[in-house]
């Protein structure tokens, strides 16, 4: 980062400084910073501009104070969306300007990592194959081949038999 970029990181941490959830960690992303907070990204900075995480349930507000989204232009030539926007250029004033905006990124985040939370708590759990399972897939595997049903049933057999001996 250049020293003028550095500038504008050390007033954006300024700015949400009154955010007062635990200290604000930084890290590279896309070629700016994402700032996070107990591993809950609630920031971005790219192309000298702060952006605020918005959701659902905040994305009206930014939208109402006339807050551009961020929009990126992938490889394949079609723009991509992220959830954040920009913070208002009244909130880029002063950190009381910039609490509520702040807050509203902060619980958006929060949100988000509850909803990752539940979604990986909800997961089915994988099946772990039986003997019978294994011997249906190999089975239909040998089936494809086109092979007579005894030499089907006696290529799986001998299959699970050697798989069998191989775990003792």
């Amino acid at each position: 980062m250049t020293s003028k970029q550095d500038e504008f990181l050390d007033y954006c941490l300024e700015l949400l400084s009154s955010l007062r959830q635990g200290e604000i960690a930084t890290k590279k992303l896309f070629g700016g910073k994402a700032l996070s907070i107990d591993g809950k990204t609630f920031a971005i900075i790219a192309f000298d501009q702060l952006w605020l995480k918005a959701d659902v349930a905040s994305s009206e507000r930014f939208r109402a104070a006339n807050s551009k989204i961020f929009t990126y232009q992938w490889t394949d030539g079609i723009d991509r969306h992220l959830g954040y926007y920009a913070a208002p250029d009244e909130a880029m004033e002063s950190a009381a300007l910039m609490r509520p905006w702040a807050t509203l990124a902060w619980d958006a985040a929060l949100r988000a990592a509850a909803a990752k939370s539940k979604k990986s708590t909800n997961a089915p759990r994988k099946k772990v194959a039986s003997k019978d399972d294994k011997a249906v897939t190999l089975a239909k595997s040998y089936a494809a081949k086109k092979l007579p049903a005894k030499a089907v049933a006696l290529a799986t057999k001998n299959r699970l038999r050697k798989n069998e001996q191989l775990l003792l």
